[in-house]
């Protein structure tokens, strides 16, 4: 683990996790279609985008694999209870969360594609009672 300066003077904490990546099993998920997720939208002329960039942070690590991801440091051991952007089937892991969650809003008014939450409908009304 290292601190990297930003270019506003704040520091970013960098982690090497090339190690233990090697030694996961990868998940077989793989990237949606992008034309399907096009074509859920159909006549939906209103439209509400939700980008969860920073989504990964706020997923809880299995109790079971948080020493995984201790770094060692002069100052002591560090363990990570959320899953930091880096580890192999992070983003995996996160997109079958975001499935869950919104899965009785699927092919109604809800598509996720990725970090991104898109909400549809063909009128204004509509929309409306979907926020």
């Amino acid at each position: 683990m290292l601190f990297q300066k930003k270019k506003d003077g704040l520091l970013r904490m960098c982690i090497d996790y090339r190690a233990i990546n090697k030694l996961t099993v990868k998940n077989k998920w793989s990237i949606p279609n992008i034309g399907d997720f096009f074509d859920q939208l159909g006549e939906a002329k209103w439209f509400t985008k939700l980008d969860l960039r920073l989504g990964y942070y706020p997923v809880r690590i299995a109790d079971w694999d948080e020493a995984k991801t201790t770094c060692v440091t002069r100052y002591g051991s560090y363990e990570f209870l959320v899953m930091p952007f880096g580890l192999t089937n992070t983003p995996a892991r996160f997109c079958t969360l975001m499935n869950q969650v919104f899965e009785s809003f699927f092919d109604r008014f809800v598509v996720v594609y990725l970090d991104d939450i898109v909400m549809y409908s063909n009128t204004l009304d509509e929309h409306a009672e979907h926020l």
